[in-house]
């Protein structure tokens, strides 16, 4: 791993599908990097980077049996939510505070995944993770529903093309965020829900020279 970032600084949060396959790429400005763990902020008006068909479609509409034979094509995209996003020193998730456009707290975003890989390439750093499709999405109120479970399911079906190969430990992840949930244990005991980015921080309206690096 590498050392702690400074605040301010611009780093990539890149999402890769099977056999190393870079399928999302964000640019966010560091907010702490500190004993809970690295914090994003993703503004608004950010450019990033999304996996679809190569013929046009985004990669819900193709059907997941089809996708490993599929062209595919990373498109650019604006960023359309103000986000914090912390990527906690433990624990195979990150969790995606959103705010209005007013700076009110609106929600939690739980996004199971592999606990992040660090990289710094001095111009450019970032981290590096797979999204495990399987989410939890929760209120201010800390009430919460699963989300995506049913195309979990279906990508489950096809191991051949999928990248999750335990999805006992997916699940338990998630009843494990659950208890936090519930409990109202950090990181759901408003830490961060009064985040206001820097007014210097500008959105990146195009990814810093890096941003397509192997995985670390």
């Amino acid at each position: 791993m590498t050392g702690t970032w400074p605040a301010g600084r611009l780093v990539l949060r890149r999402h890769f599908m099977r056999d190393n396959l870079l399928a999302r790429v964000w640019a966010g400005r560091v907010a702490a990097d500190d004993d809970t763990g690295l914090w994003l902020w993703i503004a608004t008006g950010s450019d990033y980077r999304d996996i679809g068909a190569a013929d046009g479609r985004a990669f819900r509409e193709v059907p997941f049996g089809e996708w490993g034979r599929t062209g595919k094509a990373l498109k650019s995209l604006t960023w359309r939510n103000d986000v914090l996003m912390l990527h906690p020193r433990a624990g195979a998730y990150s969790l995606w505070f959103f705010f209005s456009p007013t700076g009110d707290f609106t929600g939690w975003y739980v996004n199971l995944e592999e606990p992040v890989t660090r990289w710094d390439d001095g111009a450019a750093a970032g981290i590096d993770t797979v999204d495990q499709d399987l989410d939890i999405v929760v209120a201010p109120d800390r009430t919460w529903r699963w989300k995506d479970e049913d195309e979990f399911a279906d990508h489950l079906a096809h191991p051949d093309i999928y990248w999750v190969d335990d999805p006992e430990s997916v699940w338990a992840e998630g009843k494990r965020v659950v208890g936090l949930i519930e409990s109202a244990a950090f990181p759901f005991d408003g830490t961060g829900c009064d985040f206001r980015p820097s007014p210097s921080w500008t959105a990146p309206t195009s990814l810093p020279a890096g941003w397509d690096r192997p995985r670390a």
